[in-house]
């Protein structure tokens, strides 16, 4: 066991730890996103909801510097945003939202999973 610093994720038995907790936010919507059913993916269905809370707490991880490992392809990441946002786009309309939350969840979405594909892309270097 290594450690290099007094920081909470400075030593491997806590890089481990964090590791499985990325792996299981990831591995998450990897598993929903590859189901291949579209309801799941609605916005008033749960993982309509906690896959973009899943990308945002990878995200908040990456940007604190402690994520490099186990990010999938920034190109996979592209394609689970078509998907998720075209579903969002084909059903929010039933449940009766203004067109300005609409336009201001949408822009969150979709830079939610910009910053994703970013993290990705940079953490393949």
């Amino acid at each position: 066991m290594g450690t290099w610093g007094s920081g909470n994720f400075d030593s491997d038995p806590a890089h481990e730890h964090l590791t499985m907790i990325v792996d299981r936010l990831v591995d998450e919507v990897a598993e929903v996103m590859a189901a291949d059913d579209p309801v799941q993916l609605e916005p008033d269905e749960y993982w309509g909801v906690a896959i973009p809370c899943n990308l945002e707490l990878v995200c908040a991880l990456y940007d604190a510097g402690y994520v490099a490992d186990h990010m999938p392809a920034a190109e996979v990441v592209e394609g689970w945003k078509e998907t998720f946002v075209g579903v969002w786009e084909r059903t929010i309309d039933g449940l009766g939202p203004s067109e300005e939350w609409k336009r201001e969840r949408r822009a969150i979405l979709v830079a939610t999973f910009d910053r994703m594909v970013r993290a990705c892309t940079e953490a393949a270097r």
